[in-house]
């Protein structure tokens, strides 16, 4: 183990590496208590924040943080 350095403060710092920041349209669905069907029609109007990445449409969890409060 390093000096001064707790392994449990490694694995914390490593988890919040990992942690993604996006969500896909089907995941902000379910956690918004809405079909996907309504997702991806909301989505499509720009009633919910997204960023694409060619094909793939992901929405940002701050952003939707942010629309929601």
């Amino acid at each position: 183990m390093l000096k001064g350095r707790s392994r449990m403060g490694s694995e914390g710092n490593r988890a919040e590496r990992n942690e993604r920041l996006t969500l896909t349209i089907k995941e902000a669905a379910r956690l918004l208590g809405i079909s996907r069907g309504l997702a991806y029609e909301m989505a499509r109007r720009g009633k919910l924040p997204v960023v694409r990445f060619g094909r793939r449409v992901v929405i940002p969890k701050e952003a939707l943080r942010k629309m929601l409060n």
